[in-house]
């Protein structure tokens, strides 16, 4: 059974784990001239059989809850992005360590990925189911094709590496992740035994450093406990893997000023993620299973260019799972990306004409509730909710992705919040093709699974 469902007793049962976390976050604070700790590893995520974490989040709670502030040590640490740093870090990735390190779209967690030891530390770190795979990193296109095994499969395999070939050269580095076939060397754990690999070359110049100083490609999802928000800072990292034994590569550490603002990951979500598969000897299709910044108008214009639109369809395959279905891409449970408080989105049909008039019922809940806003759809709340922020007040779906992560994990901060709402976002036909709103899709994405999929129409 899914984490949380729509139903009234899940959601019960969510909520009285997330004011037993909101409690421990306190009791556990710790503020010095460092960092911040604030032990996520608390949050309530349900365990499943197929997690490979030996121990139980239970007791690791009462342990958190019956500890001293003072008794809290940290395993984790931050790295700066000097030469050396680097250098240290890509050779503890060799030696099947963890490093976490930015991409141009969310934070990572590094591992060796044809370390089968080293990537099972990863999925114990996050908590992370194996049904759930692993993406790997590398920085040339060359290096992902030994991965993939397209060359194998005789006539169909050759129009299946031009695609491979096609796409890699048109988006690489960058944000797209490319699902293929596997080559026998890479570990079952990373595929969730599946038999396909999925493969992305990133362009942030940290991630392409470490790539290189440890010479060999890199497992990484997300740096963050399994379904909760994505992180885009090094901070984010700390506070949900403060209790692992990694490294955190930190760029702030280099700036003259603790008080520089920079973005770090520009994007602000995962890749898009693309698979390409063989239908028959002459036709193949690329399926898109999650959105990100390269739209499926893009890569069939790619493909197109190429000369292989006639061999290959695109076609849309968003999912929405519980944990035990095993996939060939990561993001595709409905429970993901959720901040620690109960979360809704509001209806279409609710805000759609304008100003929402409100019970005395919803007046209250909205006392205690924090509401991220897209394009001004919940703007009628902003006056009534405990916090408002809306992620871009003109629809800009670039503008809303880079901050999405880092306004959700703003929203479980807020003292006394027992909800989080924001709108439905709904994507017409036009939308859906156009290059310049490929995010747009992202953003509807994140949001809907940070809750969990439940849209209401009555505040609850």
């Amino acid at each position: 059974m899914p984490f949380l469902s729509s139903s009234e007793g899940a959601n019960t049962t969510y909520k009285s784990h997330a004011k037993k976390c909101m409690f421990l976050f306190a009791l556990a604070r710790i503020s010095s001239t460092t960092n911040s700790f604030v032990p996520v590893a608390l949050q309530s995520r349900k365990l499943n059989s197929s997690n490979i974490a030996s121990y139980s989040k239970v007791n690791r709670i009462r342990n958190f809850a019956t500890m001293n502030a003072a008794e809290i040590n940290t395993k984790a640490k931050f790295v700066s992005t000097s030469p050396q740093a680097i250098e240290e870090a890509g050779a503890r990735l060799r030696s099947g360590h963890l490093v976490s390190f930015p991409t141009e779209t969310v934070y990572g967690l590094g591992c060796h990925a044809i370390d089968p030891m080293a990537v099972s530390r990863v999925f114990e770190a996050k908590e992370r189911p194996l049904t759930d795979p692993l993406i790997v990193h590398v920085n040339e296109c060359e290096a992902a094709l030994k991965l993939w095994n397209a060359s194998a499969n005789g006539t169909d395999g050759e129009i299946e590496q031009e695609a491979l070939k096609a796409l890699t050269k048109e988006f690489w580095p960058g944000p797209l992740t490319i699902v293929a076939k596997a080559s026998p060397e890479i570990p079952d754990i990373i595929m969730a035994n599946t038999g396909f690999v999925a493969c992305r070359s990133p362009s942030h110049p940290i991630a392409r450093a470490l790539i290189g100083a440890s010479g060999v490609p890199i497992a990484a999802p997300s740096a963050n406990k399994f379904g909760h928000v994505s992180p885009t800072k090094a901070q984010h990292v700390m506070d949900d893997l403060c209790m692992e034994d990694v490294w955190i590569v930190d760029p702030d550490m280099e700036k003259e000023s603790s008080s520089d603002e920079h973005v770090i990951c520009d994007v602000g979500v995962e890749s898009t993620v693309a698979k390409v598969e063989m239908l028959s000897t002459s036709k193949g299709r690329v399926s898109i299973l999650r959105h990100g910044a390269v739209s499926s108008m893009e890569i069939a214009t790619c493909l197109e260019k190429a000369g292989l639109s006639e061999s290959f369809e695109v076609k849309e395959k968003m999912q929405a799972t519980g944990e035990e279905v095993s996939h060939v891409a990561p993001g595709q449970t409905i429970r993901h990306y959720s901040p620690n408080v109960l979360s809704y989105m509001v209806s279409q049909e609710r805000y759609s004409n304008g100003d929402i008039e409100l019970s005395d019922e919803e007046l209250n809940l909205l006392k205690n509730a924090v509401v991220i806003d897209f394009g001004k759809r919940l703007s009628s709340f902003k006056d009534k909710a405990l916090a408002y922020k809306d992620l871009s007040a003109v629809g800009d779906s670039n503008v809303a992705a880079a901050q999405v992560f880092d306004t959700l994990r703003w929203s479980e901060n807020i003292d006394g919040a027992e909800r989080v709402f924001f709108p439905e976002i709904v994507v017409n036909e036009d939308q859906m093709i156009k290059k310049e709103d490929a995010l747009i899709l992202a953003v509807k994405d994140r949001l809907t699974r940070a809750a969990s999929g439940v849209v209401i129409e009555t505040l609850q």
